[in-house]
């Protein structure tokens, strides 16, 4: 048999070898350019004032001196201190995690003695990247670049190193080891078959055809294609895959640490309480769609009235969020009635303000809103010591219940000249307000899932011990231990490896801490997904075996930082992704086992005929067209499985079990020995029959072929029976056999291809022959899975 000079053999081996690289990183660049879309590249604008005069200018030239003047819906382009502020509040949400906007107050001597960190009120200092959401300042900056706040945690990203991918390492691995055992064995036929034969040229053909039999190339495809296709799928959760590596570990994963605003939460505050002086309770919204009470209108009423008419802050939004929802049929929101006289700000010693309004109905009395912090109203309100004691136990109650709490107070004024102090009108105390930040619809579920797969959910907030324990009460979640960012603090590297096993929800931790705990949770054997949206979680996310970032609501910085975006922050597609991490792997896995068992015959028949001196059935041409087109199209039937019953339902899998386990090889080994067993048998049976060289060569391979498809049906499911993994749709499956069978027919058929591949014509007893070697392989072999069955599972 000939093969030396055959152009057009060449070529097709050629085609056959380009085909291992068509499948490249077009995921990869599909990603990126989603998140592109997702970026806002507008430079923010500064108002400073230099040389006396004010100029707007790009965020980025903003330098340490300059004077910033700040107002109302600013961002904040530097770390600067403070040096005028009437009633100034910010929201710092990007990189603390908390959606609540903090006071701020001009720099004092004694305010300036307190570290420059983000989080707290009535401290002096703003930071690059926070928001005003209310009033005005004026600040010296005192920090760009890497030294502000946002810049330290991009120093910190440069840092870091992400975990390098496992399974990619894995197959390196077994590639190298088989390329040397292959490439061993071939020259050692080469030199035997060239001195026992004479014949030097069919030798060096018949070890590449022995070399290529036994290089499993088709694994690095088929890693390609499955990651692929996997994020693929995983996209279609509205969730974007980053970078592939991450699809493998997501079934691994035992420990899932998740950020409270913006994550479990919707980040926006909305009123889930309201609470009358005479301790009447309504709470919007339970059940859905339950109208206001009459009693209760005048709390919402003045709790608009005392907030700006187009606000920026979120509770403020709240309230007329609640007042559009319940209030919208009734006379107390007629904008045209009311029109704003004067307002009293917020002060760091008066902790309410009041907006005092004119009434277009004829009156000349004024009406006056005030809210701010219950027991500042209080004391407006001239409350005596039962009620206050009475008020202080309600507020109590509700910031148990991680409620942030506002009291609510109305009066009316009569007069020309406005007092000098909100304290100067006699205020009624109306109620109490409790705001949320309300806990996303498909948390609950979300979270049962995890306890049912074995994944262990830890909140690391910003937030209050209270507000976090409340949270995690509604989620479904066992509050467990709470450790505090001070707590923390004070723990060295080994105890905190030991308070993490415990610990479910970490309160009061800052960025940095984040980070700690993530490596402390590594350090202990843990596979940490870690979800977050804000600059502050950027390092933990890129620290973490997963990092989650959110695509909606998240900044550019975290998104850059994770292996994964959720597109619609929905906590909900964690859980999603995780099933079908799960479920690509598991099918990953059964490709393997069917490319390991697909190469001991290919193997063995190229062996075969070396080892006895029988005819030499295949050539390069012939296990190209196997390993290049049959193995990898047949692959995609395992990609396109559905999950297996029990895939939520089992612990993590260990990150240190291999993908290709000394189980799965056994089995595989066990198909490939009973597949090559029968081919050979018929190759032997029909030499004796002496049936002409090309006939067996055709009668082989078709042979060979049909136990091919019998080991897809044999691979299907580890778990399940023939006839239940039958009854799963696979659409894939369907076009295999349809493509399978028309390449084999097109061999029989189109002269061309039969004088290509030296085949012989079969007759229709030859080809019952071969589709009764394929029943017969799927027949033994599902017979014996049984006894491979939980070994296989993972």
């Amino acid at each position: 048999m000939r093969y030396w000079g055959d152009l057009k053999e060449a070529l097709i081996l050629l085609t056959f070898a380009m085909m291992s690289v068509v499948i490249t990183v077009v995921q990869e660049t599909r990603t990126e350019r989603v998140l592109e879309a997702l970026r806002d590249l507008t430079s923010p604008r500064a108002l400073v004032i230099r040389d006396g005069e004010r100029k707007r200018i790009a965020g980025r030239d903003v330098a340490r001196g300059d004077v910033v003047v700040l107002a109302e819906g600013d961002r904040v382009p530097a770390d600067a201190v403070l040096i005028q502020s009437e009633d100034l509040q910010t929201d710092e949400s990007l990189l603390t995690g908390e959606s609540v906007p903090v006071r701020k107050i001009a720099g004092r001597d004694a305010a300036l003695s307190e570290p420059r960190r983000p989080g707290g009120d009535d401290l002096p200092y703003v930071f690059s990247g926070s928001l005003v959401v209310r009033g005005r300042g004026v600040a010296e900056v005192v920090a760009t670049g890497a030294l502000s706040e946002i810049g330290k945690i991009g120093q910190a990203l440069r840092d870091l190193e992400t975990e390098p991918p496992r399974l990619q390492a894995q197959t390196r691995r077994l590639v190298q080891l088989f390329a040397a055992a292959g490439g061993t064995v071939s020259v050692l036929v080469v030199v035997s078959y060239g001195l026992l034969r004479g014949g030097w040229l069919e030798a060096l053909l018949a070890g590449i055809a022995l070399g290529m039999s036994m290089l499993p190339e088709e694994l690095p495809v088929v890693l390609t294609v499955f990651m692929a296709m996997g994020a693929w799928r995983i996209s279609r959760a509205r969730v974007l895959t980053r970078r592939a590596a991450a699809i493998e570990t997501l079934g691994s994963a035992t420990i899932l640490c998740t950020d409270k605003t913006g994550t479990l939460t919707e980040n926006r505050m909305s009123i889930a309480e309201l609470r009358l002086r005479d301790d009447k309770i309504f709470r919007p919204g339970k059940p859905t769609g339950t109208k206001l009470p009459e009693k209760f209108h005048d709390l919402i009423e003045f709790g608009i009235l005392a907030s700006a008419p187009d606000p920026f802050d979120p509770m403020e939004k709240a309230f007329h969020d609640l007042g559009r929802e319940q209030l919208a049929d009734t006379e107390h929101l007629n904008g045209s009635l009311w029109t704003l006289a004067h307002a009293y700000g917020l002060r760091p010693d008066l902790l309410a303000m009041s907006q005092v309004w004119r009434v277009a109905d004829g009156r000349q009395e004024f009406v006056v809103a005030a809210k701010g912090a219950p027991e500042t109203i209080a004391d407006l309100c001239h409350l005596g010591a039962a009620d206050r004691a009475a008020q202080a136990q309600s507020v109590d109650v509700m910031a148990g219940a991680g409620l942030r709490v506002l009291g609510v107070a109305r009066a009316s004024f009569v007069g020309s000249a406005w007092p000098e102090s909100q304290h100067d009108f006699a205020f009624e105390f109306l109620g109490l307000v409790g705001l949320a930040d309300p806990l996303r619809a498909s948390v609950p579920d979300a979270m049962s899932e995890c306890r049912s797969a074995g994944i262990k959910v830890v909140m690391i907030t910003g937030d209050y011990p209270a507000t976090a324990k409340a949270i995690v009460g509604q989620a479904g979640l066992a509050a467990g231990d709470i450790v505090t960012g001070n707590e923390l603090g004070s723990l060295n590297e080994a105890e905190l490896g030991r308070r993490v096993q415990t610990a479910t929800v970490f309160a009061r931790i800052m960025p940095e801490q984040k980070l700690r705990i993530i490596n402390a949770l590594k350090a202990n054997g843990q596979i940490v997904a870690m979800t977050g949206d804000g600059v502050n979680d950027a390092p933990s996310l890129k620290a973490a075996h997963i990092g989650i970032a959110m695509g909606g609501r998240g900044t550019d910085v975290a998104r850059e930082a994770s292996s994964i975006v959720l597109l619609d922050d929905d906590f909900g597609s964690i859980v999603r992704a995780v099933r079908l991490g799960r479920r690509i792997y598991d099918n990953l896995r059964k490709a393997i086992g069917f490319i390991f068992a697909v190469h001991v015959p290919i193997a063995g028949l190229a062996l075969l005929p070396l080892l006895f001196g029988l005819p030499i059935l295949f050539g390069p041409m012939h296990i190209a067209f196997l390993e290049m087109v049959i193995d990898p199209v047949c692959t995609l039937v395992f990609e396109a499985e559905s999950e297996e019953d029990d895939v939520m339902r089992r612990p993590p899998r260990n990150p240190e079990e291999p993908l290709f386990s000394g189980s799965l090889i056994g089995w595989s080994v066990l198909q490939g020995i009973f597949a090559f067993g029968l081919v050979a048998a018929i190759f032997i049976v029909a030499l004796r029959r002496g049936m002409p060289e090309d006939e067996v060569r055709a009668l082989v391979f078709f042979s060979l072929v049909m136990t091919i498809v019998g080991l897809i049906f044999v691979n299907r499911s580890f778990s399940a029976s023939l006839l239940s993994a039958l009854g799963r749709p696979n659409s894939a499956l369907l076009w295999v056999l349809v493509a399978v069978a028309m390449m084999l027919g097109l061999t029989l058929i189109w002269p061309f291809a039969s004088g290509l591949f030296r085949f012989g014509p079969l007759h229709l007893d030859d080809l019952a022959m071969t589709l009764a070697a394929g029943i017969l392989v799927l027949i033994v072999l599902e017979a014996f899975k049984p006894f491979w069955r939980e070994r296989l599972r993972s």
